[in-house]
C-alpha cells in the first residue's frame, strides 16, 4: 500500500525535461505594446522556446484566364495542392475566369513522402467527375527556404501545363512555394496536412489564433431621488423603488421607506458593461403593490455612451433624466399600456469607470492588475515568453471508428491576451511547438493553460446533446515564482477530478522565461497597493464583487465565444475558474489542513518553549536563561536579535529553495482521499438533479460540518467578550477585582524598573518543573469565570 502512494505521488511530480529548442530568432507574432512603448529596443522578443519545425508552404493567390467547360460554357475553379499522399483543396468559385484564393497549405517535413509537389487546376462538376484544367509541378530540391527576418516570398505566375507536362495550356496561376518554420506569419491560418481529414467549417475549429478579451468598465449607476411619481391607483400613495437593467443584468434599489410621490434612496448599483457599448442602461420606476405585483409608473432607455468615463476619484455631476409615463387603457377587453404625455424625473449620478480593474477571475489567480483605462497604464516590468511544446500519455476523450481518440488543443490566458493553439488531430502525444509572448505589468500574477479536446471532430454525441470541448487539464504558474531570465523546461501533469476520482490525464511540456526589462521596477511594485487607488478609495462590498466578478466572466465566455474560430464558453469558463465559489467537501477539508499546516510552526514553537520550561533538555534551558538574561541587561539588543535570527533562518532556507516552479498538487488538494459521496456531491449540479433521501442525507452532513464550525467561530467569538468584559462590570465583582489588581500593578511597575520586572516574568515562566502546579493557573482560573455574550444567545 506504502509502495502504491509513493508510486501515485511520484506520477503527479514535475518532471524536468530537456528539449531541443531552436536558436533566437525575431517572433513574428510578438505584437503588442513591445515595439509601441520602446520595450522593442531593449528586448528583441525571439521564438527560441521550442523546437524547430520545418514545413513546405503554399499559398496559393489567384488564377487568371482559365478556360471555360465546352459543356457548361463556364468555369467553377478550384485548386488541389498534391504532395504525395495528402492532398489540400481550396474552395471553388461559381463562373469564375479570374478567381482570388489566397489560401495557404502547409505540410510537416516530417511527413513528406514525395519529392514533387503537385498543384492542379480542377472545374467542380456537380454530376460527372471534376474536369481537368491544368497544373505545375515543383521539384523540392529547388523549393527556396525562408527564415524570419526574411521578408515574405512574392508570389509568382506561372502557366499551367497538361497532365505530362509536356506542353502549355490556357490560364496562369500566381504560387509561393518555400520552406519555413512554425515561426513563419502563414502558419496559423495554413491548412495543415497534421489535419488532412478534417473538411469544411472543421478547418476553421483547428487553427491557432490569438483573442483579446474585450475591454470591460465598471458602471456606477447612483440613483438619488425621483420627483412627480404618480401611482396608477389615485386613492394612495406609492411604494417606489428603481429597477435597473444592462443586458442580462439587473439590480434594484431598495424600496423608499416613506410613500411619498418624491422619494430619495441614494443607492450605488454597479453593472460591468464592455466595449462597444452595445447594450443600453434601462431604468423603470415601479410601485410595490404587494409582496408578488410591481406597477410600472416609468420608463427610461439610456445609451451607455451618454455618459463619462472617469479616471480617477473625482465626483460625477448628477443629471436630471425624464421618465416615460405608463398607464392602463382597456381595449377590446384586455388591459394594454398606453405612454402619457406627462412624466416624472429621476436625479442620477451615472459614470463609466476606468480607474477599477476588472476582476474576470478568481482574486486567487488574478493574471492582469491593470485598470480598464489605457491611459493609467505604466511601462511593463518584463516580458513573458512560453513555448507550448508538446503533451505525452493523453486520455482518450471520445470515440472515433469504435476507438478512443483525443484531438487535443492548449489554451493559454494571461491578462487581456487569450492564445490558442492549432488542433492536433488524432494523437496522444500531440506536438504544438508554439511560442507567445506576453507584456508583464506586474509580477505577482499568475498564468493559466488549459488542454481540451476538440469537440468539431470525431463523431457527435449521441441523443442530439450538444458538443462540448472536453477537459483534459490545467495548469497555472505564478510568475513570482520564477526566476528572472531562466528558461524552465518542464513536464506539468495534467490533473483532472472525475466522477471517480482524480485521474491523471497527461503531461503537458512547457517552456517558460521571465525576462526582466528593469530590477528597480519590480521592487517599486513590491511596495505598492496590488490593485489600482479606486478600489481602496472606493471599494465594493464582498456581495458586489461576487456578482460583478461573474457577470464579467460571463461577458468574456460571451465574447470569446463569437470569435471565429470560437473559443468556447466551457473551455472559458474552465480557465476562469468559475465554479470556485460552489461548495466543495473535499474544498473544505483541504482549506482546513492549509490552516492547520500554518499554525503547525506557531504549535511547534509553543511545544519548544514548554520543552524549555519544563527542562526537557537541561543544556537547552540554561543557553535560554543565559539569553535571556543578556536581553534583559540590554534590551537594545531585543530587536537586532530577532531581525539577525530571522536574516540567519532566511539565508539557511536559501539551499532548500523550491527549483521548480509550482503545479497542481493533488495531496494539497485532498484529492487522492475524497469520500465517493462527496465526489459525487461536487459533481452535483446547480440546483441539484439527485433523489430526496440523497439531498437529505447531505444536507444533514452539511450541518454538521457549519456546526462544528459555527462552534468555533462562537469559542472565539466567547474568547474576545471576555477580555471586553474585564472592564465592563457586566460581573462586578470580577471587573472590581481586576480593577484593583491594575491599580496595585501600577503602582509596582512604577517604582520597580522594568528590566527587574521582566527578569523575574521570565524566571518565572522558565522555573523547573518542582516549583511547578498541575492545576490551572490563578489567571487562567479567573479568565475562565468571567462573562461572555453566550448566555443570551437563543
Amino acid at each position: 500500500m506504502a509502495n502504491q502512494q509513493a508510486g501515485r505521488a511520484e506520477e503527479y511530480k514535475l518532471k524536468d525535461t530537456s528539449p531541443q529548442l531552436g536558436e533566437r530568432w525575431p517572433h513574428p507574432r510578438s505584437t503588442g505594446w513591445l515595439g509601441m512603448m520602446g520595450v522593442g529596443d531593449k528586448l528583441t522578443s525571439t521564438y527560441d522556446l521550442v523546437e524547430q519545425m520545418y514545413y513546405l508552404y503554399v499559398r496559393v493567390v489567384k488564377g487568371k484566364d482559365l478556360p471555360p467547360n465546352a459543356v457548361t460554357g463556364s468555369c467553377d475553379p478550384y485548386v488541389e495542392v498534391k504532395l504525395g499522399n495528402y492532398k489540400g483543396t481550396t474552395k471553388h468559385f461559381d463562373k469564375r475566369s479570374n478567381p482570388e484564393w489566397h489560401e495557404v497549405f502547409a505540410f510537416s517535413k516530417e511527413r513528406i513522402q514525395s519529392t514533387i509537389l503537385e498543384v492542379y487546376v480542377k472545374d467542380r462538376e456537380t454530376v460527372a467527375r471534376d474536369d481537368y484544367i491544368g497544373r505545375v509541378a515543383f521539384d523540392l530540391n529547388e523549393v527556396p527556404t525562408r527564415v524570419p527576418p526574411d521578408s515574405p516570398l512574392a508570389p509568382q505566375w506561372y502557366r499551367l501545363e497538361d497532365r505530362r507536362g509536356d506542353a502549355k495550356v490556357r490560364g496562369e496561376i500566381m504560387l509561393a512555394v518555400w520552406m519555413g518554420t512554425q515561426a513563419d506569419e502563414a502558419f496559423p491560418d495554413a491548412w495543415h496536412s497534421d489535419a488532412a481529414t478534417v473538411q469544411g467549417e472543421g478547418v476553421l475549429n483547428i487553427r491557432s489564433k490569438v483573442y483579446v478579451s474585450p475591454k470591460l468598465w465598471y458602471l456606477r449607476v447612483n440613483v438619488i431621488e425621483a420627483q412627480d411619481v404618480q401611482p396608477n391607483e389615485k386613492s394612495r400613495l406609492p411604494e417606489v423603488f428603481v429597477k435597473a437593467q444592462v443586458g442580462n443584468q439587473v439590480l434594484k434599489t431598495k424600496v423608499c421607506p416613506t410613500k411619498t410621490t418624491s422619494p430619495t434612496w441614494n443607492e450605488d448599483l454597479v453593472f460591468v458593461a464592455a466595449e462597444p457599448f452595445e447594450e443600453h442602461l434601462v431604468l423603470t420606476i415601479e410601485d410595490r403593490l404587494s409582496s408578488t405585483k410591481d406597477d410600472l409608473l416609468g420608463r427610461i432607455v439610456l445609451p451607455l455612451t451618454l455618459f463619462e468615463k472617469r479616471l480617477d476619484h473625482r465626483p460625477v455631476h448628477p443629471r436630471w433624466f425624464n421618465m416615460e409615463k405608463f398607464g392602463l387603457s382597456v381595449l377590446e377587453g384586455g388591459d394594454l399600456r398606453k405612454e402619457l404625455k406627462f412624466s416624472s424625473r429621476v436625479h442620477l449620478r451615472v459614470c463609466l469607470e476606468g480607474a477599477y480593474h476588472v476582476m474576470d477571475e478568481s482574486t486567487m489567480y488574478i493574471s492582469d492588475t491593470r485598470p480598464t483605462a489605457r491611459q493609467l497604464w505604466k511601462q511593463p516590468v518584463g516580458v513573458l515568453e512560453v513555448g507550448i511544446l508538446s503533451a505525452q500519455g493523453l486520455a482518450p476523450m471520445k470515440t472515433k471508428d469504435g476507438r478512443g481518440t483525443t484531438d487535443a488543443y492548449c489554451v493559454a490566458k494571461y491578462g487581456q491576451k487569450w492564445v490558442r493553439t492549432r488542433t492536433i488531430v488524432d494523437s496522444f502525444s500531440p506536438k504544438w511547438n508554439e511560442q507567445y509572448t506576453w507584456e508583464v505589468y506586474d509580477p505577482c500574477t499568475v498564468i493559466t493553460f488549459g488542454v481540451f479536446d476538440n469537440c468539431h471532430i470525431g463523431e457527435k454525441p449521441a441523443g442530439g446533446a450538444p458538443a462540448k470541448d472536453m477537459r483534459v487539464g490545467k495548469v497555472r504558474i505564478r510568475l513570482s515564482t520564477l526566476e528572472m531570465d531562466r528558461i524552465y523546461t518542464h513536464a506539468y501533469p495534467l490533473v483532472a477530478l472525475k466522477p471517480s476520482g482524480v485521474k491523471k490525464m497527461g503531461e503537458l511540456h512547457l517552456a517558460v522565461r521571465f525576462t526582466c526589462l528593469s530590477v528597480a521596477s519590480v521592487i517599486y511594485l513590491y511596495m505598492h497597493p496590488l490593485l489600482p487607488k479606486m478600489h481602496y478609495i472606493h471599494p465594493f462590498t464582498i456581495t458586489q464583487v461576487d456578482s460583478l466578478r461573474y457577470q464579467a466572466m460571463s461577458i468574456v465566455a460571451a465574447r470569446l465565444g463569437r470569435a471565429e474560430p470560437p473559443l468556447r464558453k466551457e473551455a472559458v469558463e474552465y480557465m476562469l475558474d468559475v465554479d470556485s465559489h460552489m461548495w466543495s467537501m473535499r474544498r473544505s477539508k483541504a482549506n482546513f489542513f492549509r490552516i492547520m499546516s500554518l499554525l503547525s510552526g506557531a504549535i511547534g514553537m509553543f511545544r519548544w518553549m514548554d520543552d524549555v520550561c519544563r527542562w526537557k533538555n537541561p543544556i537547552t534551558t540554561l543557553l535560554v536563561h543565559v539569553l535571556f538574561v543578556i536581553l534583559i541587561c540590554y534590551p537594545e539588543l531585543i530587536l537586532p536579535t530577532v531581525f539577525l535570527y530571522m536574516f540567519l533562518i532566511g539565508l539557511w532556507s536559501f539551499r532548500f529553495r523550491p527549483r521548480h516552479p509550482p503545479h497542481m498538487d493533488t495531496k494539497l488538494s485532498w484529492a487522492e482521499a475524497i469520500h465517493a459521496d462527496e465526489l459525487d456531491e461536487e459533481f452535483d449540479t446547480f440546483p441539484t438533479s439527485k433523489a430526496n433521501d440523497i439531498v437529505r442525507m447531505r444536507y444533514d452532513r452539511l450541518r454538521s460540518v457549519a456546526g462544528r464550525i459555527q462552534t468555533v467561530l462562537g469559542d472565539l467569538a466567547t474568547q474576545g467578550e471576555r477580555f471586553q468584559s474585564l472592564l465592563s462590570w457586566r460581573d462586578p465583582r470580577a471587573t472590581c477585582l481586576f480593577v484593583m489588581f491594575c491599580l496595585v500593578a501600577a503602582v509596582v511597575l512604577y517604582v520597580t524598573p522594568f528590566q527587574m520586572v521582566a527578569l523575574l516574568a521570565g524566571f518565572y515562566v522558565l522555573r523547573h518543573p518542582r516549583f511547578r502546579s498541575k492545576m490551572p493557573s490563578v489567571p487562567s482560573n479567573f479568565f475562565k469565570r468571567l462573562p461572555s455574550r453566550i448566555d443570551s444567545m437563543l
